[in-house]
């Protein structure tokens, strides 16, 4: 205590440490804040910080047109046919417009009947937008006038104009992301995240048409050489959106038509939209005011536990469940389930700027009792289905007892108690979990290389004999009793499925460490599959990692260099041979276990040398149909991925 006193009292601290951020400085201070990250991501949420004003004018009737272009210099125009922005001088002295792009929580969300449903409840998107731009411009039209004004890096440049008269009505806006504050600027924006998103927003706004162009042809991160349009519109809404759904799975439906509810009282609607498959996993969306609450809240609650009210009672009257039966569980009136929940309400309340979780208790209520009724009511009057809905959570359920047995027996072998670790592991010194790291591990050969090229102080080693079970194709009482599998889930310590802890985490990265061909990238997402389906929430909190191994050794005399790729090669060939390539030997790495373990060590764990990717959800409905496709039991639609996607493989060791 007496030393940090002593260095507090040898820093200076007066009236000249107390900052004051004007305007918009505080945004590009702290970017993070506001959108998130700075990477692409960060550039993705300025356009959609743009589209949700306009989904916003759609949700309060004025706008049936949104259009999306990215323009070939690397900026985005969003433009709608809603009322367009106030144009009056705002009673701070300065344009309306100019107060919406250059205030933070400037808008027209807060009170009033401007909004009455919202889900840009914090009123920063378009100065956040503003701020972060290299330029801004916009043109509002707004009650027969036309406005425009620019800005650069948030700071008029143009001031506000009145062109004259218009027949047009709406706002559009353009803006350059600045390469200033975004480190994956070069990148550009990715169509395909960019479309799901759209698409998303079409569904839950039945009727609304979202027009999304790529103009870039290959400039600026495009990913065409020509002009890319598409055109989302869907009457159908939600029931549209669960159709979708199912349609990109390789799973088959268990009945054909999607199962649709809806309540309205007063300005708050629920609606919700269910289809069995054959799958084992459950897929259940939940919006508010638009917003995907991935975290879920009262609307996921109550729909959740009206489901499982109603499948038991149905169960229940029809004798599939004797009264001394145990009702079915949650999980297994889940299974095979394809639904989305889509909740709009005044004041709705998220946790956090992130608005990822709902927390207005009167949705959890609104939800069950429509669900109750509506679903009810459905089972009634189609027995059929009703009946194969039922036997699928039999089914479950059954499958859920076998899982149990199967946990149970592994307990008794001690494999999975909290304390008991697997005997294949080579654990690290450290207990911190915020510093440690567990390598996962192709290979015995492989394996005993890293455990000698480890900092065993932190780095912990998990060798794998053999490629792990699918378990897009497995129960729960599989993955239990799988060999492969048992000693990570004992080694994570955090258990998976409804027993899943993330607070029981006993490692801060887990890193698949495999062979740099075809096999090890099999294992990979093998891997990733597991954790996607089992253990998400690693993958959404940054645990998860891909370690780089190098392809090539190339090496003169004492002199080496280790590449990544076939053009760092080429340049490390380039470096050694001064002048005589043929002195210059290059060796091609066919797996893990050739490198002994200084070699591994410098090249893939050391972290001042090393690289790691991290595996990120950037859009959870395209990553489980990609899991699905990839690693289902259909055939054709893998063969047609494969066929579609080849040109981009590269480094296959064929």
């Amino acid at each position: 205590m007496a030393e940090i006193t002593q260095a507090v009292n040898n820093t200076t601290y007066d009236e000249n440490q107390i900052q004051v951020l004007e305007g918009l400085e505080a945004v590009r201070k702290r970017p993070g804040m506001y959108i998130g990250s700075t990477s692409q991501r960060g550039m993705h949420h300025l356009i959609y910080e743009i589209v949700d004003n306009s989904i916003d004018e759609a949700l309060a009737g004025a706008c049936t047109e949104i259009t999306v272009r990215l323009l070939p210099d690397g900026s985005a125009e969003i433009s709608d046919n809603g009322r367009g922005i106030p144009a009056a001088m705002h009673r701070t002295g300065k344009p309306t417009p100019e107060v919406v792009f250059t205030v933070l929580h400037a808008g027209g969300k807060f009170g009033g009947q401007g909004y009455v449903i919202s889900g840009g409840l914090h009123g920063v998107g378009a100065s956040v937008v503003n701020a972060l731009s290299t330029y801004l411009s916009y043109t509002n039209c707004y009650e027969g006038k036309e406005y425009t004004q620019s800005f650069e890096r948030g700071k008029v440049v143009n001031e506000f104009t009145c062109k004259g008269d218009t027949a047009k009505h709406g706002l559009t806006v353009r803006f350059l992301p600045d390469n200033e504050i975004f480190e994956e600027f070069s990148m550009g924006f990715d169509y395909n995240v960019l479309l799901s998103r759209l698409r998303e927003q079409s569904f839950l706004n039945a009727g609304i048409k979202i027009i999304f162009r790529d103009e870039r042809c290959g400039a600026a991160g495009g990913n065409s050489e020509e002009i890319i349009e598409n055109v989302l519109h869907y009457e159908g809404g939600i029931k549209s959106f669960v159709s979708y759904l199912n349609s990109v799975k390789t799973c088959h439906l268990l009945h054909d038509d999607v199962i649709y509810m809806k309540a309205v009282r007063d300005y708050t609607t629920a609606e919700v939209a269910i289809q069995y498959n054959d799958s084992y996993n459950e897929t259940v969306m939940t919006f508010a005011n638009n917003i995907n609450t991935v975290e879920g809240g009262m609307h996921e609650t109550g729909f959740k536990t009206a489901l499982t009210k109603v499948v038991n009672a149905y169960a229940r009257k029809t004798g599939q469940l004797k009264d001394a039966d145990k009702n079915l569980s949650g999980e297994d009136c889940r299974e095979g389930i394809c639904a989305v929940v889509s909740v709009k309400l005044q004041d709705a309340q998220f946790e956090g700027q992130t608005k990822t979780k709902l927390g207005n208790s009167e949705m959890r209520v609104f939800v069950d009792n429509l669900v109750t009724e509506k679903l009810g009511e459905f089972f009634e009057e189609n027995p059929s289905i009703a009946k194969t809905i039922l036997e699928k959570c039999l089914e479950a359920s059954r499958a859920r007892e076998a899982a149990r047995k199967a946990k149970e027996s592994a307990r008794r072998k001690s494999v999975l108690e909290g304390t008991a670790l697997p005997g294949q592991l080579w654990d690290c010194q450290e207990k911190r979990v915020d510093v440690t790291e567990l390598f996962l591990v192709e290979g015995r050969s492989a394996g005993g290389s890293a455990k000698d090229g480890r900092n065993s102080r932190y780095q912990a080693i998990l060798p794998m004999r053999g490629k792990v079970l699918n378990v897009e194709k497995s129960r729960l009482d599989k993955v239990y009793s799988n060999t492969q599998l048992i000693p990570i889930i004992q080694a994570l310590g955090c258990g998976i499925g409804s027993e899943f802890d993330i607070t029981k985490l006993r490692y801060g990265k887990i890193i698949i460490m495999a062979d740099a061909d075809v096999d090890g990238s099999h294992i990979q997402i093998l891997l990733l599959t597991f954790f996607f389906r089992h253990m998400r929430k690693l993958i959404e909190e940054g645990h998860i990692y891909l370690a780089c191994p190098p392809l090539f050794k190339v090496f003169r005399g004492k002199e080496e260099r280790y590449a990544f790729n076939e053009e760092e090669r080429d340049l490390y060939i380039a470096e050694l041979a001064k002048g005589d390539p043929s002195k210059v030997t290059t060796e091609r790495y066919k797996g893990l276990g050739e490198m002994d373990p200084d070699q591994l060590r410098l090249t893939t764990m050391d972290p001042r040398f090393r690289t790691l990717r991290k595996v990120t959800i950037e859009d959870a409905i395209e990553s489980d149909t990609i899991f699905s496709l990839l690693m289902g039991d259909e055939v054709e639609p893998r063969r047609e991925f494969i066929e579609q996607n080849a040109k981009y493989a590269d480094n296959l060791d064929v």
